[in-house]
């Protein structure tokens, strides 16, 4: 069974940064061949996507985030990162990974939507931005 761990989250004041780590293990096939996306929820909120990067090197972003954090992945580290710049009280949640290489063909996030359907998820790290 896949794992994805998270870590990186915290609280910090609006306007700070945080930079999120998900590593996964026990995979299945290689991590470079595994749609990794990240996601949030807010207390009281549905879940919505934020980020995802495919294993082309593309990447996408939901547009309240765009300009503010940066995907990335280290196929070597089993690693997906996420860069989150200028935080606002609104990007307070607990952000979770998920990857499934049977996502490939629907990799992506577009305007406020990302592609949801995964079959591996983590337990998430808390993110706090305060005003």
């Amino acid at each position: 069974q896949v794992q994805l761990v998270e870590t990186g989250g915290g609280s910090v004041q609006s306007g700070g940064s945080l930079t999120l780590s998900c590593e996964a293990s026990r995979l299945t096939y290689y991590y470079n061949t595994y749609c990794v996306s990240w996601f949030r929820q807010a207390p009281g909120k549905e879940r919505e996507g934020v980020a995802a990067s495919n294993v082309d090197g593309s990447t996408s972003y939901i547009d309240s985030v765009k300009g503010r954090f940066t995907v990335s992945r280290d196929n070597a580290k089993n690693t997906l990162y996420l860069q989150m710049n200028d935080l606002k009280p609104e990007d307070t949640a607990t952000y979770v990974c998920a990857a499934d290489p049977r996502a490939r063909a629907r990799c992506g996030c577009s305007g406020s939507r990302c592609f949801d359907v995964f079959t591996y998820w983590g337990q998430g790290t808390q993110v706090n931005v305060s005003s």
